[in-house]
């Protein structure tokens, strides 16, 4: 009889520790922003980049990369007022819509963020 005890106790100080853990390693908002950056960096240096109209010059298709690095603080900025972070304590999900022009296609993205790691598990383009 004494068994089942034990492993109801086990059990439960196996999922206290998991949340804790949980809740201890929920990425915070301002390493969202990083994360998003960075993405965001990689997708326009592999996609954008390289996909450049030659109508806008040699010079644009060559230099893209080097205005993508140098434009990260722009960046943030847009990402920081473009995401919305909603905090269940053991995980955060972080909705971000990118609208830079109404010229140019917006995007929303919508993240997973446990264990001071993103998912990003939705990314459309409006």
């Amino acid at each position: 009889m004494k068994n089942p005890h034990i492993i109801t106790y086990l059990g439960v100080a196996a999922l206290a520790g998991i949340g804790i853990t949980m809740a201890a390693t929920n990425p915070s908002l301002s390493a969202y922003e990083a994360y998003a950056v960075q993405r965001l960096t990689e997708y326009l240096k592999s996609d954008v980049c390289s996909q450049v109209p030659e109508a806008f010059g040699d010079f644009l298709q060559r230099n893209c990369a080097k205005i993508v690095d140098s434009s990260q603080e722009q960046m943030r900025l847009i990402v920081t007022q473009a995401t919305q972070q909603q905090n269940f304590i053991l995980f955060s999900i972080y909705r971000t819509n990118l609208s830079v022009n109404p010229l140019l296609p917006s995007y929303q993205f919508e993240t997973l963020g446990v264990f001071n790691n993103f998912y990003t598990y939705s990314a459309e383009r409006q």
